[in-house]
C-alpha cells in the first residue's frame, strides 16, 4: 500500500504542475495570486543572494553532512569493496592541484580574471592558511584510522579539501569566462574525492567534511580580502550571478544517497530476508522540454548490509544495479529555487548472493520508482540537488513474490545544461 501512496502523491503534484501551466498559458490567474507568487519568489532569491547564504549553503551542509553520516561509513567502504577492491591509483595526489594550475596558468597568460595578482595571492593565501589550519588541528586531535588501518590520520581528507579549496578558487575567478570552467574544476575536486575512497584511504565522511572545509576556506579567505582590499584591484562582470526563473532545467548530476528500507521479504517458508541502511551511487539525468516536464533516466549501483530471520547479520551484501527512465517534473518556485519529481520504470539486476546457508542465484527484473528533489541553482550552470526517492524493487529469489520498499535519501551535484 506504501508504494501505491507514494505513486499518487508524486501524480498529483505533477498534475498540479501542468495545471498550474495551463492556467499561466490562459490568463486566469488572479492579481492577489500573482503578486503573492512574486513575493514569494523575491524573498526565497533575496535571502539566496545574500553574502552570508553564498558563503556557506554548500559548505556547511558539507561540513555537517560529513560528520552524520560517520556512522554508515562501512556501507560506502563495502561498496568500493565489493566492485573495485583492488583499485590503486595516485592520480588523486596529482589531480588536486589542477584547478590552481589552470588558475594561475590563465593568469599568467593575461586572462582578465576577478581580482588582480596582489589581490587573488592574498585570497588565495587566506584559503589555504585556513583550510590547512582546520585539516591539520582535526586530523590531530579525532584520531580516526584510515580505512586501510596506514595511519589514524584519516578525518578529514587533506587531498579532497585542497580539490575543492583550489575548485572554489578557479570558479571565483573565471567562473564567469564560462560555465564549464566550474564544471571542470567541481568535476576534478569531486574526481579526487571520489578516488581517496576508491583508493581505500578515506571515508566518506573524511570526503564530504574535507569538501566542505575547503569550500568555506576559500569563502571566508576571499571574504577577508574583500574587507581589506574593498574596490582596489576587483573586476566586475556584467553576465554574473545572472538566472532565468524559465529557463529549461535540464541536467546531468552525480547522485549519491542513503538507503531507507521499508519493508522485507520471505526468500522461502523458513527464510526471512531483510536489509538495513546503505549507499547508492549513481548518475542521473534529464533533458526538458520546458520549465515543467523532462524526459530522463538514472544509473544506480547500491549496497545494503542484509539481516535474516530478524536476527543474524550476514558477511555478505544485498548488491542491486539499476537502470530506470520515464518522466521527470519541474516547477520554479523562484529563479534560484526548483521543486521537483519524477516517474520511472526500468531494469534492475541481483548478482549472485551467497548467504550462510544458502546460495540465491542472480536475477533481473523490473522496477519502479518516483521521488521529489528541491534544487538550489548555486551558479546558472551549476546547482544542489536534495531528493527523497522511493524504489519498488522485485524480490531477489524466484520462490518469492514479494517486493522491496526502499527510500533513497541523499545531495545530487547538478550541472544544469
Amino acid at each position: 500500500m506504501k508504494q501505491y501512496i507514494l505513486l499518487l502523491i508524486t501524480i498529483f503534484y505533477s498534475l498540479t504542475v501542468l495545471a498550474g501551466e495551463y492556467t499561466d498559458s490562459t490568463n486566469i490567474k488572479t492579481d492577489d495570486s500573482l503578486h503573492f507568487t512574486r513575493n514569494f519568489s523575491r524573498k526565497i532569491d533575496k535571502v539566496s543572494s545574500s553574502r552570508f547564504y553564498q558563503m556557506t549553503y554548500i559548505g556547511v551542509p558539507l561540513t555537517v553532512g560529513g560528520i552524520i553520516v560517520k556512522s554508515e561509513d562501512d556501507h560506502f567502504r563495502n561498496l568500493r569493496n565489493g566492485y573495485m577492491p583492488r583499485f590503486d591509483h595516485h592520480a588523486d595526489d596529482y589531480l588536486q592541484y589542477a584547478p590552481v594550475a589552470v588558475m594561475l596558468g590563465m593568469k599568467a597568460f593575461g586572462v582578465k580574471g576577478r581580482s588582480s595578482w596582489g589581490r587573488m595571492l592574498a585570497s588565495d593565501a587566506f584559503s589555504a592558511l585556513l583550510m590547512g589550519s582546520a585539516v591539520n588541528i582535526l586530523k590531530q586531535t579525532t584520531h580516526v584510522v584510515r580505512p586501510d588501518g596506514s595511519n589514524d590520520r584519516s578525518f578529514p581528507s587533506g587531498h579532497t579539501a585542497t580539490a575543492f579549496m583550489t575548485a572554489t578558487m578557479l570558479t571565483k575567478e573565471y567562473g564567469h569566462k564560462s560555465p564549464w570552467i566550474g564544471i571542470g574544476a567541481y568535476t576534478a575536486a569531486s574526481t579526487t574525492g571520489l578516488m581517496r575512497m576508491a583508493n581505500n584511504k578515506h571515508w566518506l565522511s573524511d570526503v564530504l567534511t574535507g569538501a566542505g572545509i575547503g569550500i568555506l576556506s576559500t569563502e571566508l579567505g576571499y571574504y577577508l580580502s574583500d574587507l581589506i582590499f574593498k574596490e582596489r584591484g576587483i573586476n566586475r562582470f556584467e553576465n554574473e550571478n545572472m538566472f532565468d526563473r524559465m529557463a529549461k532545467p535540464s541536467f546531468v548530476s552525480l547522485y549519491l544517497g542513503f538507503n531507507i528500507p521499508l519493508s522485507g521479504y520471505d526468500i522461502d517458508e523458513q527464510t526471512e530476508f531483510r536489509t538495513s541502511s546503505g549507499s547508492a551511487v549513481g548518475v542521473e539525468g534529464a533533458y526538458f522540454f520546458n520549465p515543467y516536464i523532462g524526459l530522463g533516466g538514472r544509473f544506480a549501483v547500491s549496497n545494503t548490509s542484509i539481516i535474516v530471520n530478524n536476527e543474524d547479520a550476514e558477511d555478505n551484501t544485498f548488491d542491486v544495479m539499476s537502470l530506470c527512465g520515464g518522466m521527470y517534473f519541474s516547477y520554479p518556485l523562484s529563479s534560484r529555487w526548483l521543486v521537483g519529481s519524477k516517474l520511472l520504470g526500468g531494469y534492475v539486476h541481483y548478482p549472485r548472493l551467497t548467504l550462510s546457508n544458502q546460495t540465491i542465484p542472480a536475477r533481473d527484473g523490473g522496477c519502479f520508482g518516483s521521488g521529489f528533489s528541491m534544487t538550489f541553482k548555486a551558479k546558472e550552470q551549476f546547482g544542489v540537488k536534495f531528493f527523497l526517492d522511493y524504489n519498488l524493487l522485485p524480490s531477489h529469489s524466484k520462490s518469492s513474490n514479494e517486493w522491496m520498499n526502499m527510500l533513497t535519501s541523499g545531495v545530487s551535484i547538478a550541472i544544469i545544461l
